[in-house]
């Protein structure tokens, strides 16, 4: 899959309107139930009392009293459908409210519903109508106990406060989400990293062994030449060069498994003639980070380093080759120790260590990207690699990589 792809499938911020709950076609939860319970009660508890007021006072005739408890009840009840159609279910009580005190604590419960999963607009449309309900309520159902600027100026500070909670509620659930979303995108734009240096590692993997195996059919191609060219020549030297074309064949075998699946980059030079790495020149790599002003020690404790196999010797050096660079990067002037073990059967280890840098440098930054292609190049030697800090301030990359006891020497070049 292309980086672009990828993008594609990377989650959205989320629009204004689709917090949690907004969508009308969501079904209910557990949670949801619970809390349209909760609202309910809430509203036919803020009702009740309005109700007793007016079935106290002994003007109001017995009809408008039924009518109150009535509107009361299917004001609570129309909250049930407030997730479906918030800014109607709103609309409508706010209507209502005008002309019926009992419905103000559903109003109350719609409004900040509305507040919490809808925008500004339809907030502040509604909200402007419940104000309006609030100064027209108490003329046309004037309180005895208060008075109406009391009345309008109570009934508006409640509808301000619960739209402004409800506004509240609804920004730091945007804010959680937004959070949450740029989570999502950072662990992903991390994992597009790493799958690229992976495919980074293989392609340099493929190019190499490339290489090499242009180097194994030269191998072919001139003894073979030499045998048809001479066939009168001796059969010592004859066998010699048999033997060489076998060795080569066999190594050639082996590079070409593992070449399979690699992909080699296009649209880059041919590069087949340049001498490729191995565990007989991990001196040399040492010597020139020496020249380059490191502190670095070798021990090399491999009996016959020309004898370790070509993939295995390569992918040491290149481990050791990126180490070392990045000891040069992080922790310029501090020693850098070089340790190398193993045999055939054995396998080989490399450990290179530094402590931590005791003089002042500017800090290079980095991706980790190399070390991510390390781990990627030992994997598909069939080795493991680790790397961290050392619990002195220093630090540390292992890697281990197989030597079969029976594996074949490297084979000669052409003479």
């Amino acid at each position: 899959m292309t980086r672009t792809e990828h993008r594609w499938l990377l989650p959205s911020a989320p629009a204004d309107h689709e917090l949690p709950g907004d969508r009308a076609g969501a079904r209910r939860t557990a949670r949801d139930w619970a809390v349209d319970i909760a609202a309910f009660l809430c509203a036919a508890g803020a009702a009740l009392p309005a109700l007793g007021v007016v079935d106290a006072d002994p003007a109001t005739p017995d009809g408008v009293v039924f009518a109150d408890v009535l509107i009361a009840a299917a004001s609570c009840c129309a909250l049930w459908l407030r997730r479906r159609r918030p800014v109607w279910v709103a609309v409508a009580l706010a209507v209502v409210s005008a002309v019926e005190p009992a419905a103000l604590g559903a109003l109350m419960v719609a409004l900040f519903s509305l507040a919490v999963h809808r925008p500004f607009r339809p907030v502040a449309s509604v909200g402007a109508a419940a104000l309006a309900a609030a100064a027209v309520q108490p003329l046309l159902r004037p309180d005895p106990a208060s008075s109406y600027i009391a009345s309008t100026v109570i009934g508006m500070l409640l509808i301000l406060l619960v739209i402004s909670w409800g506004m509240v509620v609804r920004s730091r659930r945007r804010l959680v989400l937004t959070l949450r979303d740029r989570v999502v995108r950072a662990e992903s734009e991390a994992a597009l990293r790493a799958e690229h240096a992976q495919r980074l590692a293989r392609e340099a993997i493929a190019r190499e062994m490339h290489d090499v195996l242009a180097h194994r059919l030269t191998l072919l191609s001139v003894h073979a030449g030499a045998l048809e060219f001479r066939p009168d020549a001796p059969p010592a030297e004859v066998g010699r060069a048999a033997g060489v074309i076998r060795d080569s064949a066999h190594e050639a075998l082996q590079d070409l498994r593992e070449i399979i699946g690699v992909l080699r980059s296009p649209g880059e030079g041919d590069e087949g003639n340049r001498p490729q790495p191995t565990l007989a020149t991990l001196p040399a790599l040492v010597e020139e980070s020496r020249a380059a002003g490191a502190r670095v020690t070798l021990d090399n404790g491999v009996a016959d380093p020309a004898g370790a196999p070509a993939a295995t010797g390569r992918t040491l050096y290149r481990i050791a080759q990126e180490a070392l660079t990045n000891a040069r990067k992080h922790a310029p002037g501090a020693p850098v120790a070089v340790t190398v073990t193993g045999g055939p059967g054995d396998g080989l280890t490399i450990e290179v260590a530094n402590p931590a840098p005791t003089e002042p440098f500017d800090p290079v930054p980095g991706s980790g990207q190399g070390l991510i292609g390390l781990t990627e190049r030992a994997s598909l030697a069939g080795g493991t690699l680790t790397h961290g800090p050392a619990p002195d301030g220093g630090f540390t990359v292992l890697a281990h990589l197989p030597w079969p006891a029976d594996a074949q020497p490297p084979s000669p070049g052409p003479g």
